[in-house]
């Protein structure tokens, strides 16, 4: 079977599942495993990819997703194309968990798929504690855009011990003003910046915001950063957040 996959997660996913073999073409942020991806085909960035190249490839199915805003564009331009799609639009985790399984039957491997989700949930069980502390995940520093009610990372704070001060806002993420982190007063902040590597994520930007340092995130010393390759990717290395997560939670 030929699949070109398009944004990591589904890259990931297919390699978690034993299925590399498979894959004809990537995107240029498909970047794990990197012994797989760097000798892979490339059609430019998630957002940029070049749409109208991928039928080259004569893929008997495109991987492919709404995960990041513009990615409609993509699928439009797939779809418009006549190529055999499967897009990925997961929200919470247990959409994470069916997609893994709806892609691993599509390419014909559904115990596997069914076998790897069992391995994550076993590595993701569920802290219990009296208190959660409040941890606010950040996509984007300026302005803060954090992750609301409908995302997987939500569901990771809950099941790592801690509470997203947004869970009751009914949107993938939320753009906030300094004023409203500051009335939420998180018990941590953790750095995940979409698109940005992690040796470039800066505490000090979180901590001179306006008013901030009345958090007790930053009271306390408790602005941390998790790769976004391991919180914004919905696929098996949602498993490494987790890890950070409750790390961080449970010292609070």
């Amino acid at each position: 079977m030929r699949v070109f996959s398009h944004t990591c997660s589904n890259t990931e996913i297919m390699c978690a599942l034993g299925c590399a073999h498979m894959i004809v073409g990537i995107d240029t942020d498909s970047d794990y495993p990197p012994e797989i991806v760097e000798p892979l085909p490339k059609l430019g960035r998630d957002l940029d990819l070049a749409a109208e190249q991928v039928k080259k490839f004569k893929p008997d199915l495109v991987l492919t997703s709404l995960t990041v805003p513009g990615h409609e564009r993509i699928v439009d331009a797939l779809r418009a194309d006549g190529l055999p799609i499967l897009v990925c639009d997961p929200l919470s985790l247990d959409d994470v968990y069916a997609n893994i399984i709806e892609i691993a039957e599509a390419v014909g491997v559904l115990s596997r798929g069914r076998a790897l989700v069992s391995e994550m949930q076993a590595q993701m069980p569920r802290v219990e504690r009296t208190q959660r502390p409040r941890v606010l995940v950040e996509w984007w520093p300026k302005p803060v855009i954090a992750a609301a009610q409908q995302s997987w990372v939500t569901d990771l704070i809950e099941l790592a011990g801690g509470e997203n001060p947004w869970k009751d806002t009914a949107a993938k993420s939320i753009p906030l003003e300094d004023s409203a982190v500051v009335d939420a007063a998180p018990d941590a902040i953790v750095m995940s910046w979409c698109g940005v590597k992690v040796q470039n994520y800066r505490a000090d930007v979180v901590i001179r915001r306006p008013g901030h340092n009345t958090i007790p995130a930053v009271r306390n010393q408790q602005v941390h950063a998790i790769s976004e390759e391991f919180l914004g990717r919905p696929g098996p290395r949602l498993v490494e957040g987790y890890r950070a997560l409750r790390d961080i939670i449970s010292k609070l």
